[in-house]
């Protein structure tokens, strides 16, 4: 008596697009990888590939990038004190200064800022390879608080604290603290620290304004539980796996 015999069917890994390949591998930004497959410069089974979206494993063996093999590249997790000054960029068109001249000689690779601050903002900024960590650090709805310290060219009373919670509508956007409070104070300035549970763009300042505030200076000092500590000024450091791990997933989710 025969039997038929039963083919069971062949199960292919899932496969991504070419440069969000190269992006999760830590080799480049996803909008660099797209710029670079267009431009020619990536190879996949020894032809050139000018397709972002062209289908690829994610652990393809057989892609090439400027010529070597574009293997993955173990993740870098930093954070850095910003100076006041300095760019939260890449490359300035206009030719200033950014934050990775504070990365000058460590050869680190390819990283790039998880959020931002402005210029003339300073403080707790932090830098990574793994595109998939920083979008779960800056998640609106998962990601952890951001604690800054906030000098103001007037003395805010109690109502003003509660009215910077309670928030204001500016440019078609709800600008609010998840806090605020008095720090110290001194004839014609004060101290303030204001907690954000989201990310808006220039969000404090913005706040501080539609309540006649100027803001003098502006230091992020903490990012869920990871403080800047006595981290100095322009310097960095890596991250511990337990604050890696952490940010991603902090214990009490912000709701943004």
């Amino acid at each position: 008596m025969s039997r038929c015999r039963v083919l069971k069917p062949v199960v292919r890994p899932p496969r991504y697009g070419l440069a969000r390949v190269l992006s999760k591998r830590g080799l480049c930004s996803r909008s660099e990888a797209e710029r670079r497959v267009r431009e020619g410069r990536v190879r996949v089974a020894g032809r050139i590939v000018r397709d972002p979206e062209f289908p690829v494993a994610l652990d393809a063996s057989n892609i090439v990038l400027d010529g070597d093999a574009a293997r993955a590249t173990a993740h870098q997790y930093l954070v850095l004190n910003k100076p006041r000054g300095l760019v939260t960029t890449a490359r300035d068109e206009h030719g200033r200064d950014t934050v990775y001249r504070c990365f000058d000689g460590a050869d680190l690779g390819w990283i790039a800022p998880v959020g931002r601050l402005d210029k003339a903002s300073e403080g707790l900024l932090l830098f990574t390879s793994d595109p998939a960590w920083a979008a779960r650090v800056t998640d609106p709805e998962q990601g952890p608080q951001k604690t800054y310290h906030v000098q103001v060219d007037g003395l805010p009373d109690d109502a003003l604290l509660e009215a910077l919670v309670l928030g204001v509508n500016d440019a078609g956007e709800r600008l609010q603290a998840a806090s605020a409070r008095l720090l110290r104070q001194g004839e014609r300035n004060a101290w303030l620290e204001i907690v954000l549970d989201e990310g808006r763009n220039r969000q404090i300042r913005r706040l501080l304004a539609a309540h006649d505030l100027g803001v003098l200076r502006l230091v992020r000092v903490a990012i869920g539980d990871l403080a800047l500590g006595d981290l100095a000024k322009g310097a960095w450091r890596p991250l511990a796996a337990g604050e890696i791990s952490a940010l991603a997933h902090p214990s009490d989710p912000a709701t943004g």
